[in-house]
């Protein structure tokens, strides 16, 4: 009988799992394009969104990794929730991430498609943006196709060659300014708990994919040390970093001719006022570099999920396929480079859009889908536990703190009511939600408890004992 095709096992260790985490936040994304969508909405108090973001999530982490530490597989927030809340309620989450990661994705095609072209201005060549494009997806899915492994390290150095020149402008405008303390940063005057809400969405935007790991369960070294270890310093470092440089980046264009908010390429306005323009092209290169890193990361996570929710009949059998030779999901990551790729130009050339909008737009409908994931992995932790009569009162209570930390963003995502078309949004995700839900429904009952019973002997009685 000829054995079926596997993914690599234990070629993942945990620089390259937090290396896949990073670049899934790319913090080089946050400091180039996004804190001035986050001033626009929170002035000089946006650090404190990050913060409160970045607690918020922390309480999902928890969560997170009360299945992180005990069970591992393939696409396992997926599965993790099934555990939880049986195939419906994971079938939804993978649903969730599936959008996310997709969505995340354009993002950082779209952001790799702004910066690559400000270098290619440097040089006075011009290339439409399909073009590029395909360019950031197509080496993507190349990458990940040959090796995990290789698409992780090569992630971490463009990410870690970004982060380097970024702080050093940091600290060069920290310098200028005698490294003295911005009181006006720690002033609420003018901030209402909506727009702090608002703020929080933005760092949501900002930091999810922290726990992109969970989707390499069968490819890690030791998983359930590595992976939920990764989880919670991706989340600390990334977070922290976005509180120094948002708060950097405020002070240092304080004078400028435009406020933070109209800027849109706040790190090479920073190089000129502070005088090293030598600086300008490398952070182009370094965002660019990152956003690709960005967009091969969303499409390995994203492929995982897909190839988990292929073994249960939710999508096409042949996503749950790993290469022979290769041991990757390769039809999986075939699937969403494909869609990305025909979503990303469809948005740009049916409705005439600019690759900024593009960007903001993918970002902001990339975040509903972790939040939906986020919710939904934190009910099943608890009832998890209950399975496994493991549960205590102090999980509980984290579970609803996380439920009502998550319900900042929630609401601060639809009220106020935001302006075209980010105000459409949310019904977009609402009907994505319902062909989900009616896909569910579709799977016959019989494969529903095959699956059932499968989750359970895997993640119930078959459990390991928790890994501290």
């Amino acid at each position: 009988m000829t054995k079926t095709p596997q993914l690599k096992a234990n070629c993942l260790n945990f620089k390259e799992l937090v290396a896949q985490n990073i670049a899934l936040i790319s913090p080089t994304m946050t400091a180039a394009l996004i804190v001035p969508l986050m001033f626009s909405n929170t002035g000089n108090i946006s650090w404190l969104s990050y913060a409160i973001g970045t607690v918020m999530l922390l309480f999902v982490t928890f969560n997170l990794n009360q299945f992180a530490k005990r069970s591992t597989n393939s696409g396992s927030m997926y599965t993790y929730t099934c555990a939880g809340l049986g195939f419906g309620g994971g079938a939804m989450c993978g649903w969730c991430l599936v959008w996310a990661y997709l969505f995340i994705g354009l993002a950082g095609t779209t952001g790799f498609t702004i910066f690559a072209g400000k270098l290619l201005e440097m040089m006075h060549v011009s290339l439409p943006p399909v073009v590029l494009f395909a360019v950031c997806l197509g080496i993507s899915f190349v990458m990940a196709y040959k090796d995990i492994r290789i698409s992780t390290l090569v992630m971490l150095g463009f990410e870690a060659f970004s982060v380097f020149f970024i702080t050093v402008l940091c600290f060069i405008v920290l310098g200028h300014h005698h490294f003295a303390v911005d009181t006006s940063q720690f002033s609420m005057k003018g901030v209402s708990f909506l727009s702090l809400g608002m703020g929080v969405v933005v760092a949501i935007f900002s930091l999810v994919g922290f726990e992109s790991s969970t989707a390499f369960g069968e490819e890690a070294v030791n998983p359930l040390k590595t992976i939920p270890k990764s989880i919670t310093w991706s989340l600390l470092i990334t977070g922290a970093f976005f509180i120094f440089v948002t708060y950097v980046e405020v002070l240092g264009v304080r004078g400028y001719k435009d406020s933070l908010d109209k800027i849109d390429a706040p790190l090479n306005v920073l190089s000129i006022m502070y005088n090293v323009p030598y600086l300008s092209p490398i952070l182009s290169a370094g965002a660019m570099f990152s956003f690709f890193a960005l967009a091969s990361s969303c499409m390995n996570a994203g492929a995982r999920v897909m190839f988990a929710m292929g073994r249960h009949d939710f999508f096409h059998k042949a996503t749950s396929v790993a290469h022979e030779k290769h041991g990757t999901p390769h039809v999986a990551l075939a699937a969403m480079s494909i869609v990305m790729l025909v979503v990303v130009t469809f948005c740009k050339y049916a409705f005439k859009m600019e690759v900024l909008d593009l960007f903001n737009d993918a970002g902001t409908m990339g975040a509903f889908g972790f939040l939906g994931a986020y919710f939904l992995i934190t009910l099943a932790a608890p009832v998890y536990l209950k399975k496994l009569n493991e549960l205590k009162t102090k999980d509980v209570v984290l579970c609803a703190a996380a439920v009502v930390l998550m319900i900042i963003p929630a609401v601060g995502s639809v009220y106020p009511i935001p302006d075209p078309p980010v105000k459409y949004f949310p019904y977009i995700f609402l009907v994505y939600l319902v062909i989900g839900v009616t896909r569910t429904l579709l799977v016959r009952p019989h494969r529903v408890k095959e699956i059932g019973d499968q989750i359970h002997a895997e993640h119930i009685s078959g459990i390991i004992p928790a890994v501290d």
